[in-house]
């Protein structure tokens, strides 16, 4: 009777079926999500394959790399199999494609909606569980010329302050400036520390000629534009 004890290895794969073999004669889209990662862990343990680790890792994330990409280092060493080294690797390449992604739309972006900002900010949030905010400088044909972030915090606030967020509008030769921060609860309501941060900013950038032309909240299903609802002021 066979033993099923032990599994089979990937060296003891057919070529054509080890995640770096696959990739080099069928090139990279003809591999899984899980065999992608594979690669990344370069090795298993005794009982399992790298490639299982990775369905494993996956599975628990519900086959989501968003979700994946959120996990710390620690998280990801919960997993057996899991060290240090291997959670960085995952977690650098994973970085490495939202950095990728964001690189596509760094030529300047003229605005005309408020989609369009949150076309151009969007990725600097994904996959956070705290609140960071940011500002985006706008030269005079609302063509976006930089983004900056000021603070970060937990996942109940951040505090911005208004000295920090002109003095990088200056230094950056801003004809006028949107805000955007996020909300990892997901909720798009403005608080009311929202509403007055914004109303301070708006009143310093009229006397600075320095306009704040919206603020955006981010979260992974959307965005709420202060300038599309009515409440700038």
């Amino acid at each position: 009777m066979t033993n099923y004890e032990h599994k089979i290895t990937i060296k003891a794969w057919a070529e054509e079926d080890r995640p770096r073999e696959k990739l080099v004669l069928q090139g990279r889209r003809s591999l899984s999500d899980a065999e992608l990662i594979a690669i990344l862990l370069g090795s298993g343990s005794r009982s399992e394959s790298a490639v299982d680790l990775s369905k494993r890792i996956l599975h628990a994330c519900e086959n989501d790399l968003n979700q994946l990409a959120r996990l710390s280092i620690a998280e990801l060493s919960k997993f057996k199999g899991i060290g240090e080294a291997k959670a960085i690797s995952i977690i650098a390449a994973l970085e490495l494609g939202r950095r990728r992604k964001e690189t596509l739309s760094r030529d300047k972006i003229q605005v005309s909606t408020s989609i369009d900002v949150y076309e151009s900010i969007a990725s600097r949030f994904r996959d956070l569980n705290h609140e960071e905010f940011w500002i985006i400088v706008l030269n005079r044909a609302n063509k976006i010329t930089s983004s900056h972030l000021i603070s970060k915090g937990g996942q109940a606030g951040t505090i911005a302050d208004p000295k920090i967020i002109f003095n990088t509008a200056l230094e950056n030769h801003a004809a006028s400036i949107i805000l955007a921060h996020n909300h990892p609860s997901g909720n798009l309501k403005p608080s009311q520390a929202d509403l007055d941060l914004t109303r301070k900013l708006r009143s310093a950038g009229r006397f600075l000629d320095i306009p704040v032309l919206d603020h955006l909240i981010i979260t992974d299903h959307g965005f709420l534009s202060f300038a599309d609802e009515g409440i700038l002021d």
